[in-house]
């Protein structure tokens, strides 16, 4: 795992900001007590008297002087910058060696290069971000589909920051009251009947339990369904892995069992992401390395999200499994042909298809959705966590707070009540930044690409 070096507040680092490669534009981004005074060096103009937020013509510099390249130079003055720092971004023309030219000269010019995430890890120990966005802009980059996205967005614009905060406020009142019957046990204070709290905790417990019951959706939708194909010899699967994909992926003969391992595939369909697994043919054979193929496809598709039973409609052969009904959609392929016969079978969702031709794969992708969205898919108004950290942190919270409610149904003392009530509330603070250790931070950042 890589470690963020110790945080210098003000150390001016720098990175490239662009994907490496060939483009129109690359961006080199400096931030710190010296981006300033490291962009004059590279910079024709001078940066100093340039206005914050305004965009600057001019040559871009080797410390020799030399010219590298013409572009732009914007200045951010900090606080008012995504760090909260100086900031820079010098844009040049995206070639890799000129774009490489340039950070040699700016890190020449005093700037160290940037860890992976450091910029944002400036800006959320600047108190720009709480810990929630700062992961959630990560998420809005590795986004796959539109319905990760949209988890990562709601993130981004602070809604679990948010109910996070609002978890917080009712514990702490709950605290108070705790506290004020420790402090002051002879006044006979009545704040909030034990009937009153042990409905406010009950209350409280369904809420974050209602969250972290969203984790399931919010990981898939972070990372993906698993999809697998399977069925005998020469039914088409991998012809259908090549239509679904929209390119040649599988090999493709009549000769039976020519997929022997797993191939996978990322691929988009019904508007989420899928990792499309193609298996080898189910039949009975006593060719070992076919019988240890169609082992492993009969294991990669129970442990699947999704499964894709391919039948040939013109053959079709029954097959020694049984896969979970809830799971599988049967394909009838080959359509196209005269012949066609079906099999009955245990399965609710069954589609026609001619990968062949193309056709049925709209309606397959929309039986893909049904079957994965039973109650329908998340919408844009719920928030769902997608993040194992926030899902831990929010089970030992319900946990403890479960804790504090038996020992109020049990009449337990309430100075042995406030302990949970305090774990509680850290577990909380964990999830947007409040007493969370540097490793974890390192292992937060650590997964940014370098120049976010």
């Amino acid at each position: 795992m890589m470690h963020h070096r110790s945080y210098q507040k003000g150390e001016t680092i720098a990175a490239i900001a662009t994907p490496p490669g060939e483009g129109g534009i690359a961006v080199i981004r400096i931030s710190g007590d010296k981006a300033l005074d490291i962009a004059d060096q590279v910079f024709s103009g001078s940066i100093h008297t340039f206005k914050s937020h305004t965009v600057h013509f001019g040559k871009i510099l080797a410390p020799d002087r030399s010219v590298i390249d013409e572009g732009l130079a914007i200045v951010m003055k900090g606080p008012h910058s995504y760090t909260g720092e100086d900031t820079v971004e010098i844009h040049c023309h995206g070639g890799i060696l000129i774009t490489q030219k340039v950070l040699e000269a700016i890190l020449e010019g005093g700037a160290q290069g940037a860890l992976p995430g450091e910029f944002t890890f400036k800006a959320f120990q600047n108190g720009k971000i709480d810990l929630t966005k700062a992961e959630a802009i990560q998420e809005v980059i590795a986004s796959k589909s539109e319905l990760a996205w949209q988890a990562a967005e709601s993130h981004l614009e602070g809604r679990l920051y948010s109910k996070v905060s609002s978890f917080q406020k009712q514990l702490t009142e709950v605290a108070a009251i705790l506290e004020a019957w420790v402090d002051f046990p002879e006044e006979g204070l009545e704040f909030a009947s034990k009937e009153e709290l042990c409905e406010s905790l009950q209350h409280l417990i369904d809420e974050m339990s209602a969250l972290q019951s969203t984790f399931h959706e919010g990981q898939l939708l972070k990372s993906g369904f698993s999809l697998c194909l399977i069925g005998a010899p020469n039914v088409g699967k991998s012809s259908l892995m090549n239509a679904l994909c929209g390119k040649e992926r599988a090999i493709v003969t009549n000769i039976p069992g020519t997929t022997r391992d797993l191939l996978e595939e990322e691929v988009r369909l019904a508007n989420l992401h899928f990792r499309l697994i193609d298996t080898a043919g189910i039949r009975l054979t006593e060719d070992l390395i076919e019988k240890e193929g169609v082992h492993r496809s009969e294991k990669a598709a129970h442990k699947a999200d999704l499964i894709l039973l391919v039948y040939d409609v013109s053959n079709p052969v029954s097959l020694p499994i049984t896969l979970p009904e809830k799971k599988t959609i049967v394909i009838w392929n080959k359509m196209d042909l005269k012949e066609k016969k079906k099999l009955d079978l245990p399965y609710s969702h069954q589609v026609d298809v001619s990968a062949k031709e193309g056709k049925g794969l709209t309606q397959l992708k929309e039986e893909i959705h049904k079957v994965l969205w039973q109650n329908g898919p998340p919408s844009k108004e719920e928030l769902v966590i997608t993040s194992e950290r926030h899902h831990k942190a929010l089970k030992e919270a319900t946990h403890a707070l479960q804790e504090v409610l038996s020992g109020l149904q049990t009449e337990l003392s309430p100075e042995f009540l406030i302990s949970d009530i305090r774990l509680a509330l850290k577990e909380l603070g964990t999830i947007i930044g409040m007493d969370i250790t540097e490793e974890v931070l390192s292992a937060i950042f650590s997964k940014f690409c370098v120049g976010k």
